[in-house]
């Protein structure tokens, strides 16, 4: 049984996170966060300790635990380096910083140095392309990097040296930030300032020179406020299980010539198949035990049918009588009912359930 005695002094921080939403399992993303800031990372303990506090199963703790990347399965060191990989930063260099880091610290993807103090991370947008390539320690900004500063700063992490990111607050640990992003106070001077990027400002310059504006609010409203929003809105909510999927009705299965001796062949005695050729002369290429049914479910004695190589074999709905009143007609065009010496049915060779 897991031990969750170590977790006991969170509780009152939990029952802080619960109370601020109306329904409990809205609390979970930032109780994971605060069971990784203790721990310094989801433990199997902290996945039990949600569920519990929550009221939910540790398997759908883990389902969400696992599909966030900001928690980490595994023990993470004081500082989380992230280099953004994606589209503008590898363009602009972070994949050879990425790779400059890996070599110099001995270690690969989402790994962490021997020593614990730095875990190296490649990462998707950090959102801040205007200073692309980006690197991130505790989700904390270093702008415009290049593979020899990134070198520099992780140097100066490990040696314990003062780091300040490019904007925002001064750095914490990885458990700090943790806690703070479960939702309680961030202390730090600066946390809340930060500026737009050149690249958008530039942006922003030439749309007021070209006069260009976003439209307003009110008319915002009036395009996107439809007569039925409302019953949409209703119907979107509905809690209805999804209808369940219909009987198909019966129907013909058809065969191409090609393949239809080689199923006439196949079918096993006792099936309810019913094989049909034109009238002619000769009999069907099929197994005694089907032909015996055949005989015995036709309404009247008839001429035997016909091996017509592009017959067809349908599977129809037994009568009331037990035998089938579908008249087939030849592929090749010619019609049953053309010989008046055979009665209709005649053709009609086994019977279905």
């Amino acid at each position: 049984m897991t031990d969750l005695s170590h977790l006991a002094e969170l509780d009152e921080d939990a029952a802080d996170i619960i109370g601020r939403y109306p329904q409990s399992g809205s609390a979970l993303l930032p109780l994971l966060h605060l069971v990784q800031s203790e721990e310094g990372y989801v433990t199997p303990a902290g996945i039990k300790y949600c569920a519990d506090k929550l009221g939910l199963s540790t398997a759908e703790v883990s389902a969400v635990s696992t599909f966030y990347t900001m928690y980490k399965r595994r023990p993470v060191g004081d500082y989380h380096v992230g280099v953004c990989t994606n589209t503008l930063c590898a363009v602009m260099g972070g994949d050879e910083i990425f790779s400059t880091l890996k070599r110099h610290l001995n270690v690969g993807n989402d790994e962490t140095t021997e020593d614990g103090r730095l875990t190296l991370e490649h990462i998707e947008c950090n959102a801040a392309c205007d200073f692309a390539p980006v690197v991130m320690v505790n989700w904390e900004f270093f702008d415009n990097q290049t593979p020899s500063s990134a070198r520099d700063l992780v140097d100066q992490l490990r040696d314990g040296w003062p780091v300040s990111p490019t904007r925002g607050a001064p750095l914490c640990t990885f458990r700090e930030t943790a806690r703070i992003l479960a939702g309680f106070p961030d202390q730090r001077p600066g946390a809340n300032d930060g500026a737009a990027g050149e690249a958008t400002l530039a942006g922003l310059r030439v749309a007021q020179e070209r006069g260009m504006e976003a439209p307003s609010v009110a008319n915002a409203s009036a395009v996107a406020d439809g007569p039925d929003d409302e019953r949409i809105a209703k119907e979107s909510a509905r809690d209805e299980p999804a209808p369940g999927p219909s009987a198909r009705p019966w129907r013909r299965i058809r065969t191409r010539p090609r393949v239809q001796a080689a199923t006439r062949a196949s079918i096993p005695s006792g099936w309810p198949w019913r094989i049909t050729t034109p009238r002619g002369t000769g009999v069907p290429s099929t197994p005694a035990s089907v032909r015996s049914r055949i005989s015995s479910s036709r309404r009247s004695p008839s001429t035997p049918a016909a091996s017509c190589p592009t017959a067809r074999v349908s599977r129809v709905r037994r009568t009331s009588s037990g035998i089938c009143s579908h008249t087939p007609r030849c592929s090749r065009g010619a019609s049953p009912r053309s010989s008046s010496s055979t009665p209709r049915g005649a053709a009609c060779a086994a019977t279905e359930d």
